[in-house]
């Protein structure tokens, strides 16, 4: 009797696996999504137009000045404004107006620049703060409790006493005391990435602590870096203004608005009104139009 011969078992197959891959930290649709909501956002729309302004300004007030702001004229010293002088003159004559155009160069030069030193060093620091934890945490987290429990200005201005004002050194105090504000805002964004499964999967296949920070983990938590950076750079033009106002900030000859402020001031108990309230105006709508945009940004990346 024949038999026929049994067919061999065939083991049950697993699916493969496949390997675990960081998450997009934001599609290319998420970008676009962002982007069309931002446009279509009065907010954004508002403060964009304000800060191309004096962006403009500051680039080409040179050329678009009615008159020399630095001219002195004696004989026409705090002229109110009128024809000629459209907002009025200063206690040497020079052209209020023209002065405002060419006073927004310094400080959109020195506060974005502050903004990103502060911006890249807050965010070094709260990568490292947020993924190694333990004792890094309670030592460098202790520090930068101790450093924000002092006043931004009352530290500044102790830097710039014992280093000197100049615009270098006023870029770099103003980063360096923002960036345990940053870092504070980076370490709870890591905090929440670092237990996820991309970043364990970097860990086990060998991939040092810097390339999962700064390759891994960085991308993902760009949007509230990138909100941060745009609220820090709304404190840093009121910053660079305040310490400009009491002498530690931007120098004469500067037609900076904070430095316009300080010397002309005591003029309006005489009446002369108009060299104070100008170059105010010009703080506060810059100011204003940087914040609106940080919001109308901060509701498109939480939206």
């Amino acid at each position: 009797m024949s038999t026929t011969p049994a067919s061999p078992v065939t083991p049950p197959q697993t699916p493969p696996q496949t390997p675990l891959q960081a998450p997009t930290p934001r599609s290319r649709e998420r970008r676009y999504d962002t982007l069309r909501v931002l446009l279509h956002s009065p907010t954004f729309i508002v403060g964009a137009v304000i800060v191309l302004w004096w962006i403009v300004c500051a680039i080409a007030g040179p050329w678009i000045v009615p008159l020399d702001p630095y001219a002195s004229d004696p004989l026409n010293s705090l002229t109110p404004p009128a024809q000629g002088h459209w907002f009025g003159t200063d206690q040497l004559g020079r052209d209020v107006l023209s002065r405002v155009i060419v006073g927004a160069r310094d400080i959109l030069t020195i506060a974005p620049l502050a903004t990103l030193l502060g911006t890249l060093a807050g965010t070094a620091l709260g990568l490292v703060v947020g993924y190694f934890d333990g004792w890094v945490d309670n030592v460098i987290g202790r520090a930068i409790d101790a450093v924000l429990a002092l006043p931004l200005v009352i530290v500044a201005l102790l830097a710039l006493a014992a280093v000197g004002a100049s615009n270098a050194t006023v870029i770099l105090v103003i980063g360096i005391t923002f960036a345990p504000i940053t870092s504070r805002t980076v370490r709870a964004a890591v905090f929440a990435e670092r237990h996820l499964d991309y970043v364990a999967a970097a860990q086990l296949r060998g991939e040092n602590a810097l390339y999962i920070m700064f390759a891994e983990i960085l991308p993902n938590v760009l949007p509230p870096i990138i909100v941060e950076a745009t609220v820090r750079l709304g404190y840093a033009i009121f910053a660079v203004a305040t310490l400009s106002f009491l002498g530690f900030g931007i120098q004469p000859p500067s037609a900076d608005w904070g430095l316009a402020l300080s010397e002309s001031y005591t003029l309006m108990a005489g009446g002369a009104w108009w060299t104070v309230v100008f170059d105010a105006a010009a703080i506060a709508s810059l100011v204003v139009g940087v914040n609106l945009i940080a919001d109308a940004v901060q509701g498109a990346v939480d939206g």
